[in-house]
């Protein structure tokens, strides 16, 4: 199991660091760059309150189909067709719902226009997601690693072309910025309904009250865990731009530096797509999880350190690099937002055992303490400390939700904490401290420490035997002895 993860794993990480990189360093940075921060201020707040009321979209489901599929992949055809049913009822709900609170805080007429196209936007985007649960609980992961893609690979084309394509003589607007998202969400759910489809899953159109009512039952603790995340994550440059008199410059100082963490959690997103479905079936066959959940966090928390360091030691070198206006703001920023990814990075690891056990209850508890503690922090943190406090709300949050998921899926999976991998763990992360400070106290140039921290980051798992050549050797090359 662990070499199918991590055979599958490594194709999903190598797709979407290629192509999703060059769509936030590339696109996303010049759009910004080019509109200003006060444009994309404007489309960064409206694009984060357009995700606050996604949970009617997709109410769990995604989440529980996918759950649901892996134990037992003879559902898939008798749950789609009232699947879709569902869903289009609750888009309708989704819309009527975010029309009503932006009308309530007072949105004029340009964001409502734009808002008109993101909730489009995130209708797409979560059909696409349901879409390839099936894909992923079917454990076809090569596929749904290119799907992955797919709507980011269309929208980089149209964007190259508008932005440096010589297509138009007009400044580029952020309005075409939304309109390409749209097109690449709309082609990749033809191609991922295409799929589906081949794949057998209708053969007849049977709705099914019973059933419909089964799932929206079975689905409704998933949609509550999705509101509370979602809110938290999302609410800072919605309050942002509510609270402050220049709210929708601020919102988009703070997303220069969100925006690298909110790419970074990528990783961590995509280790928790392929864990799911891994994690379910194992459980529902009564394996032993302990392996794949201590290699799967080897993986992710290596990478989680060795960016929080280069991060937090070199935060104004890496904002002046990728933008040319409110460098100094956005890189204080910066270093605050990426103490929270390593929290993050486990979050994702240990909601989605929680999630695989069926453990809902105490990660709806966990999540709604979550983001009533985000919303308190920002009232308190914002009209003083402007970004910056809602920077510092992200990473308490963070942190705290983090210590309770672990407490609870450890207690819960009945993992046995080995010692000597506690000791291993901090080991690293007293070594790769000592080294990121020893470069800023030289003043070695910044280039040449990032690639010191990650050589070191790569070097020492094998050194302190966190990573064993061997195993590693073994599953890349099953066949080699």
């Amino acid at each position: 199991m662990k070499r199918k993860f991590f055979t599958n794993i490594s194709l999903l990480l190598v797709l979407n660091i290629i192509i999703k990189a060059f769509w936030v360093l590339g696109i996303d940075r010049s759009v910004q760059n080019m509109v200003g921060a006060d444009d994309y201020g404007f489309y960064f707040s409206l694009f984060s309150f357009s995700v606050l009321f996604t949970i009617l979209l997709d109410f769990g489901i995604t989440n529980y189909n996918n759950r649901s599929i892996s134990g037992n992949p003879s559902l898939l055809t008798g749950m789609i067709a009232n699947i879709f049913l569902i869903r289009l009822g609750f888009a309708i709900l989704y819309l009527i719902v975010s029309l009503i609170i932006a009308g309530i805080i007072g949105y004029s007429g340009r964001q409502m226009s734009l808002l008109y196209i993101l909730m489009i936007n995130q209708f797409l985007a979560s059909f696409i997601l349901y879409l390839r649960s099936n894909i992923t609980a079917l454990q076809l992961f090569r596929t749904d690693s290119f799907l992955s893609v797919t709507d980011r690979f269309i929208m980089i084309i149209i964007c190259s072309l508008l932005l440096w394509g010589g297509l138009t003589e007009r400044s580029f607007r952020i309005e075409w910025f939304v309109w390409c998202q749209t097109a690449g969400y709309g082609i990749t759910f033809l191609i991922s309904l295409a799929l589906v489809l081949s794949r057998g899953a209708v053969r007849s159109i049977n709705f099914s009250p019973k059933q419909i009512l089964g799932i929206l039952k079975g689905s409704a603790p998933f949609a509550l865990l999705a509101l509370f995340m979602s809110v938290y994550w999302r609410i800072d440059t919605v309050m942002l731009e509510r609270i402050l008199p220049d709210g929708t410059v601020q919102s988009g100082i703070y997303a220069q530096s969100f925006r690298l963490l909110d790419a970074a959690a990528m990783i961590p997103y995509l280790f928790a797509i392929i864990l799911l479905p891994m994690y379910s079936k194992m459980i529902s066959g009564q394996e032993t999880i302990s392996d794949l959940v201590r290699f799967s966090a080897i993986l992710m928390i290596i990478p989680a350190i060795v960016s929080t360091l280069v991060s937090v030691a070199y935060p104004y070198e890496i904002m002046d690099l990728l933008y040319v206006g409110h460098v100094d703001e956005s890189s204080a920023l910066l270093a605050i937002l990426m103490c929270g990814y390593i929290p993050v990075s486990l979050v994702y690891l240990f909601s989605t055992l929680l999630t695989a056990l069926g453990r809902l209850k105490i990660m709806n508890f966990i999540a709604a303490g979550g983001m009533f503690l985000n919303i308190f922090l920002n009232f308190i943190l914002i009209p003083n400390w402007l970004a910056k406090g809602s920077a510092l709300a992200t990473v308490i949050t963070q942190g705290v939700i983090c210590i309770l998921f672990i407490f609870f899926a450890v207690r819960s999976a009945r993992i046995r904490i080995d010692p000597t991998f506690i000791y291993q763990i901090i080991s690293y992360i007293i070594i790769m401290i000592g080294l990121t400070v020893g470069l800023r106290v030289i003043d070695a140039p910044a280039l040449v420490s990032v690639l010191i921290i990650g050589f070191a980051g790569l070097l020492f798992p094998f050194v302190l035997r966190l990573i064993k050549y061997p195993d590693l050797e073994a599953m890349i090359y099953p066949n080699s002895k």
